[in-house]
């Protein structure tokens, strides 16, 4: 039999410093500068430690020539793989009922 183990979420941070950044020869603080925004911020977006907000997605996009949807959907995936990692669907399917209506839920017909 095969165990195929599941390679961890890629942050988007690593995206953009392995992508970009390098590639470009950008180091922190000069992609601070031209986002305006902290260097603490893009140090903690290329170490994982803080998301990809929507205002940081639409300057990484005004910078790089990309749309903020590209940034958002790195960090959704992200996200999502994160949560599937660290079971939280399952633990929700246990918590929550899906809702079924019922004759009384309905609204009449007029």
């Amino acid at each position: 039999m095969i165990v195929i183990e599941k390679l961890p979420p890629i942050h988007p941070g690593e995206i953009l410093l392995e992508d970009f950044m390098k590639p470009l020869g950008l180091s922190q603080n000069a992609l601070a500068r031209g986002l305006g925004v902290p260097p603490v911020t893009i140090n903690k977006i290329v170490h994982g430690k803080r998301a990809v907000t929507t205002e940081t997605a639409f300057r990484l996009a005004r910078f790089f020539g990309n749309t903020p949807g590209f940034w958002l959907n790195l960090q959704k995936d992200y996200e999502i793989e994160k949560a599937d990692l660290e079971a939280l669907p399952q633990r929700i399917a246990e918590e929550v009922r899906p809702f079924v209506p019922t004759p009384v839920d309905r609204p009449a017909l007029v």
